[in-house]
């Protein structure tokens, strides 16, 4: 079941493209969003993070479900998984307009109006981004191999974060909406384009969605990575409140500090395989978490007119994160094929590695905001205590889950190998 031929850059190009308009919309909707619905808006913290919260958790709970869907599609065939992604992107394109562009004003219109949006959202974007994680997962591949893979398609989705860290401040709601439109298009073309996986036997249909979580192995990385993405989803929900209120930056400085950490992220990946090709994927993936818990351990030193210092923080976090995107999901393709999986339940595996994804920005979001509203910030506080609260929240505790993190991986899965 091991690809025909190497996995070329043009392979890479095709079948990657479409982590570009996924990763688009991701920033406006994570880290723009909430900024964006209590500063023009008005919407209470509080009420804005129980919205973002349930959700997300409704966009968390269906994604097994999504997975066990596409292992049937896999079954029947490829072009099956391609037309579910079509209308996937539909969704996904409506609902981000809907969501920027709310016909409603009044606070509780608003709210049950921005749930709605979120809903039809998260529901095309988690279609589409299990189907292409599954397709990419099912070309299979030694370590090295795998993580080319994901690093194409994190690469390329690296590009459409920069694109819309750029767009959604320059251009406004408008131009990226009709941007996510034609990078949709492109990507979905060129997925069809792409490298197929190997047909799955008939019986893959059948096997249980709940098949990943009887594996202990699964269990254990499910746990580390659930822990290291709500340390890294808490500052993303947080970064534009720390740099307005804590940093007091200029508003202009804001795209360039985004522009570095995902550039960055982009321009570490590189490094991060050929570390993979020395001391392999779950090594390399603990040194990027040691360089995480640095950064943001530095973060918290910082105060008004920082800025500068902020940048060489955004540098070094972003190239952090590379780590991040490319290690954790060539993981689990090597996990997936080590069991004897691979062509035959990769949806349901992804489907609940994308219900960590989503329960990790539900937690960000839906607890982080309130918390830090209990302890006195509110968007635009100057006191100590309450900025206090937002450089505890934004680089203390993202440190605590990291070294966290680092220590199961370490022992739940370095270690038991070293042992052998």
């Amino acid at each position: 079941m091991t690809p025909q031929a190497p996995f070329s850059s043009m392979d890479g190009l095709r079948y990657g493209l479409l982590g570009l308009p996924l990763a688009f919309v991701a920033l406006p909707l994570y880290v723009i969003l909430p900024n964006h619905y209590a500063r023009e808006f008005g919407v209470p913290l509080a009420a804005l993070g129980a919205v973002l919260l349930a959700a997300r958790l409704f966009d968390a709970v269906i994604d097994p479900w999504i997975g066990r869907l596409n292992d049937r599609l896999f079954a029947r065939s490829p072009a099956s998984v391609l037309g579910l992604g079509a209308l996937a992107a539909l969704l996904l394109v409506a609902g981000f307009a809907l969501l920027f562009f709310p016909l409603a004003r009044q606070p509780g219109a608003l709210l049950a109006w921005a749930g709605a949006a979120l809903v039809l959202t998260y529901a095309g974007y988690s279609m589409l981004s299990v189907a292409h994680q599954s397709w990419g997962a099912r070309l299979g591949g030694d370590e090295a191999q795998r993580g080319r893979i994901v690093a194409w398609r994190e690469g390329l989705g690296l590009a459409g974060v920069l694109l819309a860290s750029v767009l959604s401040v320059a251009g406004g709601p408008a131009v990226a909406t009709a941007a996510l439109a034609v990078a949709l298009i492109a990507g979905w073309l060129a997925w069809a384009r792409s490298r197929q996986p190997s047909p799955s036997p008939p019986a893959a249909a059948a096997f249980s969605l709940w098949l990943p979580l009887v594996r202990p192995k699964f269990r254990r990385l499910l746990a580390v990575f659930l822990l290291n993405g709500i340390a890294s989803a808490i500052p993303a929900t947080l970064v534009l409140f720390y740099v307005q209120d804590r940093l007091q930056a200029p508003a202009a400085l804001q795209p360039a500090f985004l522009g570095c950490y995902f550039l960055c992220a982009a321009l570490a990946m590189p490094l991060w395989l050929a570390a993979v090709r020395r001391i392999g994927l779950a090594r390399s993936w603990l040194c990027g978490m040691a360089l995480s818990i640095a950064v943001f351990a530095w973060a918290a030193l910082l105060g008004a007119g920082d800025s500068a210092s902020f940048l060489a923080v955004c540098a070094l976090s972003g190239a952090a994160l590379g780590a991040d995107l490319a290690l954790p999901g060539a993981l689990l393709a090597g996990l997936i094929a080590d069991a004897g999986e691979r062509g035959r339940a990769e949806g349901a595996y992804f489907g609940w590695w994308n219900f960590a994804t989503k329960l990790n920005l539900a937690l960000a979001a839906g607890l982080a905001l309130p918390l830090l509203a209990l302890a006195g910030y509110s968007p635009g506080a100057r006191d100590g205590g309450a900025l206090g609260a937002l450089v505890f929240a934004y680089c203390v505790l993202p440190c605590v889950l990291k070294l966290l993190a680092a220590a199961t991986l370490y022992l739940g899965l370095i270690r038991p190998e070293r042992n052998r």
